[in-house]
């Protein structure tokens, strides 16, 4: 089935490609990167198939159990701008000719040393030759690297600063993944590529592990009241697990109020939570947040719109702490 949806994918992305990116890109004169222009088409077309399922299936869970009446409609507006310009490609097209490239400089001349990726999959005979299993592997594997990132985003207050943006939303919904400060995106693109330029991993593989975490992270954030269970509930992160991560006083706080930590960090899998306990099924559906947003403690300003949370996002990484 896997080979069936990736030739799919392939056949697909070979027509946008020809079709339309191609003859812009020579219309435009940069037909010297057409390589470049087919990998974003890949980007692109990904990006696409993941905004049609947020917007129709994820929006009918939604509309099936909704946690609570959204009423704050410019603020999801506001995550909505976030999500196109993550899913379309926008900013990982900025971070391909800066940050990538540069990443890719390095590893071409480790490579032109002696140098060599990692390449886990190999470690197993036969998962090489099985690509669900080896996609699995590598899953896996980038999805611990991402509850590491996000475990340092609450435990340090400078990075806190930034991935506080994300807390701030107090209505989730289907489109709230995306709700970045840019630079905490920076921070952590810069140490995904470094591990996947690392372990080796193929390119067409990274795009489809990355369009997986990002479609299940949407569905983590939808506004629906859903839980799966006590078995599969610990084998896969649902939205009534994360939103316990958003809870005003309980996701982001440990040993009382405005003390960094928190619970359910886990991204895919819980099963990193369980290891290094961090893990609570103590489902609640409460207010997200944080708590210095409420009245009582000082109804702090995240800012409205996109470019307000950016440049408030900076004031209070270099205010004094």
């Amino acid at each position: 089935m896997i080979d069936t949806l990736t030739e799919l994918f392939a056949r697909m992305q070979q027509t946008l490609f020809e079709g339309v990116v191609q003859p812009l890109m020579f219309h435009g004169g940069l037909a010297n990167q057409l390589e470049d222009g087919f990998a974003g088409t890949g980007w692109l077309l990904m990006g696409v198939i993941q905004l049609v399922i947020i917007a129709t299936l994820f929006r009918a869970l939604e509309a099936w159990r909704p946690v609570e009446s959204v009423t704050d409609r410019p603020a999801v507006r506001t995550d909505v701008i976030y999500s196109v310009i993550h899913r379309l490609g926008l900013f990982r097209l900025v971070m391909f000719f800066t940050v990538e490239a540069a990443a890719f400089e390095v590893a071409s001349q480790l490579r032109l040393s002696g140098w060599q990726p990692w390449q886990p999959d190999q470690l197993w005979p036969g998962v090489t030759d099985q690509p669900l299993a080896s996609f699995l592997v590598y899953l896996l594997i980038f999805d611990f690297v991402d509850y590491v990132i996000h475990r340092g985003q609450h435990r340090w207050n400078r990075w806190w600063q930034l991935h506080a943006l994300h807390h701030s939303q107090r209505q989730m919904t289907r489109w709230s993944d995306n709700r970045n400060h840019l630079l905490d995106d920076v921070v952590r693109d810069v140490i995904i590529v470094a591990v996947a330029l690392a372990l080796g991993v193929a390119p067409g593989q990274f795009v489809a592990i990355v369009a997986v975490t990002q479609l299940l992270e949407s569905l983590s954030h939808a506004n629906v009241r859903l839980d799966f269970g006590p078995v599969l509930g610990r084998l896969l992160v649902s939205p009534a697990y994360h939103r316990l991560h958003h809870a005003i006083g309980v996701g982001h706080e440990s040993a009382g109020a405005g003390s960094l930590g928190g619970h359910n960090f886990a991204v895919l899998f819980p099963v990193w939570d369980l290891l290094f306990r961090t893990a609570s099924y103590d489902f609640r559906y409460g207010p997200t947040g944080i708590r210095d947003q409420l009245p009582e403690a000082g109804a702090r300003d995240y800012g409205r719109g996109f470019w307000q949370q950016q440049w408030l996002g900076l004031k209070r990484l270099l205010s004094p702490i």
